[in-house]
């Protein structure tokens, strides 16, 4: 599945990124990285998509999301204080 398919409100381990390899440096720099737990925040129109990766948020266009390959961990969990996982 692909991150592009991913619903919010889920969390999804990152299974491997499949753009061109500057952007593929990119987003690991930003810490996308396989193994790593991104949470789905929101939808924009035209297939934007609000990430949450290791405290930060981002968005990925269309192009980028439906490259990068995840599996499902399942929905969000609340922690104390009301903070997402």
């Amino acid at each position: 599945m692909t991150l592009y398919e991913a619903q919010k409100g889920h969390r999804y381990c990152i299974e491997g990124l499949y753009v061109e390899p500057a952007i593929t440096r990119r987003l690991q720099a930003l810490g996308l990285n396989d193994g790593t737990i991104v949470n789905i925040l929101n939808r924009k129109k035209h297939g934007a998509l609000i990430v949450q990766v290791r405290g930060t948020r981002l968005a990925l266009g269309k192009h980028i999301s439906s490259s990068i390959e995840i599996s499902d961990i399942g929905e969000n969990k609340e922690t104390e204080g009301g903070r997402n996982l």
